[in-house]
């Protein structure tokens, strides 16, 4: 079973600075050496948390299962003024294929339930990521629409109402 921990602000900082023992310990839990790796989205995520507090509680997770860090997963920020959040997870290589990342997603969508603020799970993924489309699939998530990522390219959008 997958649970998350909650990253707060100085073990993303610690992660983007490399100081994965700090990092562990702002955590409270022992992090990975590729989770640190990710100190891209961490740069992002951290600097979200810092203007916007409140959204602490949405962006940045470590997945954990077994006592080791599988994943990350979390929000792209709170829910907008829709009731829209949109789930982002990735699972560390060396534990893919073995229904980590549906288990981060299924909780992802518990917890988009449990607000009262939430209506709809968003999830963007790309037209040729066929592992993601796979992931998506069993929750019942629709096709909505496309759009474009600066970043990704092309992006097939799937909503969920909860």
């Amino acid at each position: 079973m997958v649970s998350f921990v909650v990253l707060p602000v100085p073990a993303m900082r610690a992660m983007i600075d490399g100081d994965l023992v700090k990092a562990s310990a702002a955590a409270g839990c022992p992090l990975s050496p590729w989770l640190m790796s990710e100190s891209w989205l961490w740069a992002i995520r951290a600097e979200q948390v810092e203007q916007d507090p409140a959204a602490g509680e949405w962006v940045a997770r470590a997945a954990v299962e077994g006592g080791q860090v599988v994943g990350h997963a979390g929000f792209h920020g709170p829910p907008d003024a829709e009731g829209r959040v949109e789930v982002g997870y990735t699972t560390d290589p060396a534990f893919r294929r073995r229904g980590l990342g549906r288990a981060m997603l299924g909780e992802l969508i518990r917890r988009a339930s449990g607000d009262s603020r939430v209506r709809i799970v968003r999830a963007s993924i790309s037209p040729d990521n066929a592992a993601s489309l796979a992931t998506v699939a069993p929750f019942g998530f629709e096709r909505v629409g496309e759009q474009w990522d600066e970043e990704d390219g092309l992006e097939t959008l799937y909503e969920l109402r909860v």
